[in-house]
């Protein structure tokens, strides 16, 4: 917002006799409480403050004080004027200095050379003066300046009350309570506040972006100490007094609106002067990726030793109202002299510039008084700091619609344009940018004389921004803020003193609140809480003693209590203990304990030793034939193939042992027949593994052993099953026990079923498949085709193909099988493969 085009009129007596004092000093030295308590020993003052949400601070202060009859708040956005207000608190954009008033005062006054508010405050340093007493605070910094521009004034140099110091740099983590932490953007400051809440419970943010009112209520959060830590932009560094105790730096870098600069010392100060109030002592330092500060900027920053400002920004309150071209010219006035520099091109001279090419606009604004209509149109902030283009679009409808003959704005057109805001549902950022809008209605229905009943649009604008406010500091506090976690980060300070405490249901609490759960051997804790170092140290403090109790009774507990779940995990009266993992052998799993580094050595060792043995009784139950094939007294040949089926769990392909076959004698053969294992045409394998308690263990052992998922096998009593979904290796179905056929899987003694009933019809002579087969396959008939063709069947060669079964069994290898070609998309296209 810029300054009015309206000159300071002093009354008498003459601008000369006003004494005028300049108190300036660093942050924290009481100058603002100085200047009100000199404005109250007036019989009438006023006060210019940078901030909005300072001017109502100020104010409820004076008004609590001297009752509220007695005193006004003017700001671009509010207005309370009460006939007997003797004092007036403003921002210093809103000053009315067309009134007399006894004593004046700008607050922060070192804002005369910002680049883009600068301008305002430099017109309030030559212009503005009490009648009896003018009073600037400010900065050191500005001390030289004012000497040049301000001739004849008193200077009160003030000291800091407290001392600041720096503490170096520290993680988000190890910040102390009350601090606050500073960034300079939306996303960063988002951001830390989220990792500060999962760390320390959560954070109040301050952005220049929000309303007053959800400022206020975020600070309050901070201040009631709901929350200990604080993460705002440089929006702190402009006089909001809160009881901080240390500053840290998120960046040191900020976006002036032209381009991304470095922090100078003196913002630096500015900010880092938050620290430390009255009498307490303040600190500051860096977080994040910033890194230290270098030992001249911690001078500086400690002792408070700045550069002084030379120049202020300038633009001429002497404006030309006959022509739109003379306005803009004497807006682009150079200034008159080398102490005053001119002011970067301000949002209304940018708007009124953007207005000046519309012919309906020039057609209007050709007397003066439309011309200072339109300059005071102009004027109009725009809160979104985006979308210049749609915010020149409003000003020249309002401008357009007050140059009509009743000269006010449609009571409908403003109800549309205040009703599409009136919403509290999105997110953050979608309420944020509309309370932008709604804040630019707000201060168009201050402006009493463009509207037919003001009021009325003062409270429907006031009522939708408080509505949004309220909705937007939910939101914010329900995305920042965990009040248990908060509570406890609180009790953190108590350190080793902090109790914990376990429940009989597992539920572990320290200083009273719950913060986990032992689950089986493993400490669950809540969200939040696992972050805290202080709060898992007290836990543990309970959890180890627990924790060994607990392992002694599972060494201790019968199998009954254990299970081994299908997706592999082993529990222990229900709560998950260990998964599974590589070990030695298929047959020899690892165990990942769940919870092992809470447990000290003697203990894992337990827990370990007492698993083992219970899966070994359990695999001994389900699979102890493949052991006991291991185990036997085997000859060369006949042990390697013994080890080729325990390996894949029950089966193993007929042609990955076709060299131990050829050398199998005839001995060797029956006595793994004897051990169960079966010779069939495709695979040699145990059928007594093929039962579902079998399979389901020997999936779970599959995915152990390769360190994945655990896939269930088929349902029982399947004697096949198409393949659907994502495709699995052939040796997971050979040790399910099935057979991967083409697009079907069959069980490995269907197929040896299958395999005779083709033999035996061959024998016979011509045949089709009967119920039979189509039984046993579980498939139509036009399936079973490519079936029997890739067990080697032919109609016209049924002697021929039984005579060389016959002597392929004879000789104890597969035989030769002459077979037609078969359709490779046929499901049991691989069947001609494994039969050869």
């Amino acid at each position: 917002m810029s300054v009015s085009s309206t000159r300071f009129v002093p009354a008498s007596p003459s601008r000369s006799d006003s004494h005028v004092v300049a108190v300036l000093g660093p942050t924290n030295t009481g100058k603002t409480h100085l200047a009100i308590e000199r404005m109250l020993g007036h019989q009438t003052g006023i006060i210019g403050l940078p901030l909005r949400l300072l001017a109502r601070e100020i104010y409820d202060r004076i008004a609590a004080q001297k009752g509220p009859r007695t005193v006004a708040l003017v700001t671009g956005e509010e207005k309370i004027i009460p006939r007997e207000a003797r004092w007036f608190v403003c921002t210093v954009e809103a000053m009315p200095l067309d009134r007399p008033f006894d004593f004046l005062a700008i607050d922060e006054i070192q804002l005369c050379a910002d680049p883009e508010r600068g301008h305002v405050f430099t017109d309030r340093l030559l212009r503005a003066r009490g009648r009896l007493e003018t009073m600037f605070l400010g900065a050191d910094t500005v001390k030289t300046l004012i000497r040049r521009l301000v001739p004849g004034h008193e200077l009160i140099q003030r000291e800091r009350l407290s001392r600041l110091f720096y503490t170096g740099e520290k993680k988000l983590s190890r910040l102390p309570r009350r601090s606050a932490v500073v960034a300079f953007s939306s996303a960063d400051v988002y951001a830390i506040a989220e990792l500060i809440r999962s760390q320390r419970g959560g954070a109040a943010v301050v952005l220049g972006a929000l309303s007053p009112r959800t400022r206020n209520a975020q600070v309050a959060l901070y201040q009631s100490g709901e929350v200990d830590y604080l993460v705002a932009t440089d929006a702190i560094g402009m006089g909001l007094n809160m009881d901080i105790d240390h500053v840290a730096f998120a960046g040191l870098h900020k976006f002036d609106g032209l381009a991304v600069r470095k922090l100078t010392p003196g913002e630096m100060g500015q900010i880092a002067g938050r620290a430390g109030r009255h009498l307490r002592n303040g600190s500051f330092g860096t977080t994040g990726e910033v890194g230290p500060l270098d030992p001249e900027m911690v001078e500086r920053l400690e002792n408070h030793h700045f550069d002084p400002i030379t120049q202020a920004r300038w633009r001429s309150g002497d404006l030309d109202f006959t022509s739109l071209p003379g306005l803009l010219r004497s807006l682009e006035q150079a200034p008159p002299n080398e102490v005053l520099l001119r002011a970067r091109d301000a949002e209304d001279y940018l708007t009124l510039r953007a207005l000046a090419g519309d012919q309906e606009v020039a057609d209007q604004a050709r007397s003066r008084g439309s011309l200072r209509l339109l300059w005071q149109i102009c004027q109009i902030p725009d809160f979104r700091k985006t979308l210049h283009d749609q915010h020149v679009r409003l000003v020249r409808a309002i401008f357009l619609h007050l140059g009509k003959p009743d000269g006010v704005l449609p009571a409908d057109w403003v109800a549309r344009q205040m009703t599409q805001l009136d919403r509290i549902d999105g997110d953050i950022d979608t309420l944020s940018t509309r309370l932008a809008h709604i804040r630019t209605w707000t201060y168009v229905s201050h402006r009493a004389e463009w509207l037919a009943d003001p009021k009325q649009w003062q409270e429907r604008a006031r009522s939708i921004e408080d509505r949004l406010s309220d909705a937007l500091h939910a939101r914010l506090t329900q995305r920042f803020v965990d009040r248990r976690a908060a509570m406890l980060s609180r009790s953190l300070d108590d350190g080793p003193n902090l109790t914990a405490d376990i429940a009989a249901d597992g539920t572990v609490a320290v200083a009273g609140e719950p913060v986990g759960r032992l689950d089986g051997l493993a400490f669950r804790p809540l969200e939040g809480a696992g972050q805290h170092r202080a709060l898992r140290a007290a836990a543990n403090r309970v959890l180890g003693d627990a924790l060994r109790k607990r392992a002694t009774r599972l060494a201790e507990a019968a199998d009954e209590a254990f299970d081994l779940r299908d997706d592999g995990a082993v529990t222990w009266d229900g709560a998950v203990v260990a998964h599974l993992g590589p070990g030695d052998s298929v047959l020899k799993p690892r165990f990942r304990i769940v919870g092992a580094r809470d447990l000290d050595g003697p203990a894992r060792s337990a827990v370990q030793g007492r698993l083992e043995r219970w899966l070994d009784r359990r695999i001994e139950r389900r699979l102890g034939l493949l052991r006991r094939l291991t185990a036997a007294e085997l000859g060369g040949p006949a042990r390697g193939i013994a080890f080729q089926i325990a390996e894949g769990l029950g089966a193993v392909p007929r042609r990955a042992v076709a060299d131990q076959l050829d050398h199998l004698v005839l001995a060797e053969r029956h006595k793994l027949k004897r051990l169960g294992v079966q010779f069939g045409e495709a695979n040699l394998f145990l059928p007594a593994l093929l039962k579902p308690e079998a399979a389901r263990l020997a999936a779970i052992l599959h995915a152990a052993r390769r360190d994945e998922a655990v896939v269930a096998p088929p349902r029982p009593g399947l004697t096949s099953v198409r393949v659907e979904g994502a495709p699995r290796p052939e040796d997971w179905w050979r040790s399910v026990g099935f057979q991967l056929c083409g697009g079907r899987a069959v069980r490995l003694d269907i197929l040896e079923r299958v395999a005779e009933l083709a033999r035996a019809a061959n024998e016979a002579g011509p045949f089709e498949p009967g119920p039979e087969i189509l039984a046993l396959l579980g498939c139509s008939k036009p399936e079973v085709a490519p079936a029997l063709q890739a067990l080697g069947y032919r109609r016209r060669e049924g002697e021929r193909f039984a005579r060389r079964m016959a002597d392929a069994r004879r000789q104890h290898r597969p035989p030769r099988l002459a077979a037609p070609p078969v359709d490779p998309s046929s499901p049991f296209a691989k069947l001609k493969e494994l039969a050869r």
